[in-house]
C-alpha cells in the first residue's frame, strides 16, 4: 500500500509546485505592469503641464483666452467711405441725459394761411403782363398786369358825371337835388371800391377827370408766384384765377408718423429738419398742431 501510494503523492506534489510557480509568475507580472503604469503617469502629467506652461508663457493672449474661454480679438481697418455707408459715428464719451429720438420722413408744403389769389372782379382783357414767370418773387404792391374792361370804363364815366353834377347842384335851392347828386356820386365810388380799384387810381381819376382805360393790378402780398395763368390779350372772368402768390417764409412739414408712435409726440416738442442730400440738420419751429390721417392699405 505505501509503495503504490507514494508515486501518486509525488505526482500531486509536483503538480502543486508547478501551479504555484505559474501563479507566482502571473502575480509578479501583474505587479510589474501596475508599478510601471503608475510610475509613467506622473511623468506624463509633469511633461504635459510643463508643455502647457511653456506654451502659455510664449503666447500670453492664448493663455488668457483659454482661461476666460473668449476668442482672440483681431483689429480691423475701415475706410472713411465705409464708415459713412454703415453709419458709424465717433465721439467723446460724456455724461448726459439720453432722449429718445424718432426719425420720420415728411414732405414740405406751403402754409395755407399765407396763400393769396389774384382775380379780377369784373370781365375784361389783359393788356400787359409784368410778372411773367412762375416762382418769380414779387413784393407787396408790385405791378402784376394791366386790364381793360368796358364795364370799368363805364363805371368811371358814371363817377365823373356824378361828380360834375354834384358840383353844379351843390348851391341849388331845390330840395333834394343836392342830396340826390351826392348819393349818385357815393354809389359810383362804392362800385369802384367793391371792384377793388386802388384808392390811388380813384384819386387819379378825380384829379385828372379822365377815364383810366388800363387798370394796373398789384400783388396783395410778398412771396413767390406758385401758379400763373395771366397771358397778354387774354379774356378773363371774375372766376378766373390769374395768380397764386405764396409767402414761403414759413412752411409746413407733413411728417408721416406711424400709429404706434403717435403717443410719443405732442404739441410743443422741438424738432430738426434735414433736407435731402445734406448732412446738416436745421432747427425748426416747435410742433404746434398735428392731424391724424387714416389710410387704407
Amino acid at each position: 500500500m505505501n509503495q503504490q501510494g507514494s508515486p501518486k503523492t509525488r505526482r500531486a506534489l509536483v503538480i502543486a509546485v508547478i501551479l504555484n510557480g505559474i501563479l507566482a509568475i502571473a502575480l509578479l507580472n501583474v505587479w510589474w505592469r501596475s508599478h510601471h503604469t503608475t510610475a509613467s503617469q506622473p511623468a506624463s502629467q509633469d511633461s504635459s503641464q510643463i508643455a502647457a506652461e511653456s506654451g502659455a508663457n510664449n503666447n500670453p493672449s492664448r493663455g488668457e483666452a483659454g482661461i476666460n474661454n473668449e476668442p482672440s480679438l483681431t483689429p480691423i481697418q475701415l475706410t472713411p467711405q465705409r464708415l459713412q455707408s454703415i453709419g458709424v459715428k465717433l465721439g467723446t464719451a460724456e455724461l448726459k441725459q439720453v432722449q429718445a429720438e424718432m426719425r420720420v420722413t415728411g414732405s414740405v408744403d406751403v402754409d395755407e394761411r399765407r396763400i393769396a389769389y389774384v382775380q379780377a372782379r369784373f370781365p375784361g382783357w389783359i393788356r400787359k403782363v409784368y410778372a411773367d414767370a412762375t416762382y418769380q418773387y414779387v413784393r407787396k404792391g408790385q405791378p402784376l398786369f394791366t386790364i381793360y374792361s368796358p364795364d370799368l370804363v363805364t363805371t368811371e364815366q358814371e363817377y365823373l358825371l356824378a361828380k360834375k353834377n354834384s358840383e353844379q347842384v351843390r348851391t341849388s335851392t331845390v330840395s333834394g337835388v343836392s342830396t340826390g347828386a351826392q348819393a349818385l356820386l357815393s354809389a359810383a365810388r362804392e362800385r369802384l371800391t367793391q371792384w377793388e380799384v386802388p384808392a390811388s387810381e380813384i384819386e387819379k381819376l378825380e384829379t385828372t377827370g379822365k377815364v383810366i382805360t388800363d387798370l394796373t393790378f398789384n400783388s396783395p402780398v410778398s412771396g413767390y408766384i406758385t401758379e400763373k395763368n395771366a397771358l397778354p390779350n387774354m379774356y378773363v372772368q371774375p372766376e378766373s384765377k390769374l395768380y397764386t402768390v405764396a409767402d414761403l417764409s414759413t412752411v409746413w412739414v407733413n411728417a408721416q408718423i406711424f400709429q404706434t408712435d403717435i403717443g410719443r409726440v405732442k404739441p410743443g416738442d422741438p424738432g430738426r429738419l434735414r433736407p435731402p442730400h445734406t448732412a446738416d440738420r436745421q432747427p425748426v419751429e416747435r410742433l404746434r398742431r398735428w392731424w391724424q390721417a387714416v389710410r387704407r392699405a
